[in-house]
């Protein structure tokens, strides 16, 4: 016998009963079919434990204690049912299973959980601040999804195995590369030592660092870049602690007029002020000078049409010493206002020194009068051994 559990036939429960009168010591009874867990038995009108049957065959019952002649056995199975659209007023509690979405959900649910087969479990929200949101016992964030965006926000430090992330997977501004010469202020990630923590380091660190394994040698500093009617050029980048000498070449500097000649000024306060005094310097013995002579000091420099300038190098050395700061610029090769040219080596005053004992932190190049049209200057320092 089948009747329904409920009012209408929503939601669909069914029951079915089976009724047999028991011979004499029968233990077995053929059902019309149930679902495990859901059969009660009755003896006589009364309902036997669970204890006192057995059903798990999906068709039989089997007593754990055998019938008498005319026992009433009535078993009552029942079926499950499925609901639509329901809402629930409480918490939905699955004890002992599942709960398995087979539908996927769709743009604009509030909150909804379903499945799909490329993605899995799908969690859809619809948030004013975020779309999903997990959080811990405490009810603190731990991640969430803001409203409309694909990225994760993590409320604390996230945390990953280590060798869990691939380099190749981090996107470091999509790997590309820089697009600019490095300077000192930028940042590499190096690994503290051994295992150890990734921190940030900035590539004056390395300089400093390959200094200490190469030793010595010539190292560029920095570049003027193309010059154009400039009064002066100035370099302040000097660093006693990774630099004994420095080295300036010249490229093709030209006068901006005829009839000068050029010359570097000494600054013992970074740049802020240059010594331009005549006598401060000292040239050929004791001859006085009002800076560094860097091209033929008898043959004054020309501007015109073809003419080349001031071409070479000159050294400074021991700058950062608290005595004589001394400009050698015996490598010079300068054009003059006759058309001629001209090298510093074929004098006495290839050599200029700063008479005062105290330390050069600057040095500016400029004409004794009038511009630098066009030319470059490179600054080097000789890194200490």
């Amino acid at each position: 016998m089948a009747g329904y559990i409920g009012t209408g036939a929503v939601p669909q429960a069914t029951q079915k009963r089976d009724s047999f009168t028991a011979t004499a010591g029968q233990t077995s009874f053929p059902t019309s079919g149930y679902t495990p867990g859901f059969v009660d038995v009755y003896m006589n009108g009364v309902k036997l434990a669970p204890a006192d049957f057995t059903a798990t065959n999906s068709s039989d019952v089997v007593l754990a204690v055998a019938a008498v002649a005319n026992d009433t056995l009535e078993i009552i199975s029942f079926s499950t049912f499925e609901i639509s659209s329901r809402t629930f007023a409480g918490d939905v509690t699955a004890s002992g299973g599942t709960f398995l979405p087979t539908g996927d959900t769709s743009a604009g649910d509030a909150a909804a959980m379903g499945y799909a087969a490329a993605d899995g479990l799908v969690l859809t929200g619809q948030g004013s601040t975020s779309d999903v949101t997990i959080k811990n016992d405490a009810d603190a964030t731990v991640m969430s999804i803001p409203t409309g965006t694909t990225g994760v926000t993590f409320a604390g430090t996230p945390t990953f195995p280590d060798g869990s992330i691939n380099i190749a997977d981090l996107d470091i501004d999509g790997g590309t590369d820089i697009g600019a010469a490095l300077v000192d202020a930028d940042l590499m990630v190096v690994d503290d030592g051994a295992g150890g923590t990734n921190r940030k380091a900035t590539m004056s660190r390395l300089a400093t660092y390959m200094g200490t394994k190469i030793g010595g040698g010539l190292e560029f500093i920095v570049s003027s870049g193309a010059i154009s009617n400039a009064a002066n050029v100035s370099f302040t980048q000097f660093d006693a602690s990774k630099y004994d000498h420095y080295v300036f070449s010249f490229k093709n500097v030209i006068p901006a007029t005829d009839g000068v000649r050029l010359f570097g000024y000494h600054s013992a306060d970074g740049g802020s002020s240059y010594d331009t005094t005549d006598g401060e310097y000292h040239r050929a013995g004791n001859g006085d000078s009002t800076g560094f002579q860097i091209n033929y000091t008898a043959q004054e420099l020309g501007s015109a049409a073809n003419e080349f300038g001031v071409s070479g190098l000159a050294f400074l050395y021991a700058p950062s010493a608290a005595s004589f700061t001394i400009m050698n610029s015996v490598n010079i090769v300068s054009q003059g206002v006759d058309g001629g040219i001209y090298g510093s080596y074929s004098t006495d005053n290839a050599v200029t020194a700063r008479i005062a004992a105290e330390a050069t932190t600057a040095i500016k190049f400029a004409m004794d009068s009038g511009n630098i049209e066009s030319g470059e200057i490179d600054m080097f320092g000789i890194v200490n051994s």
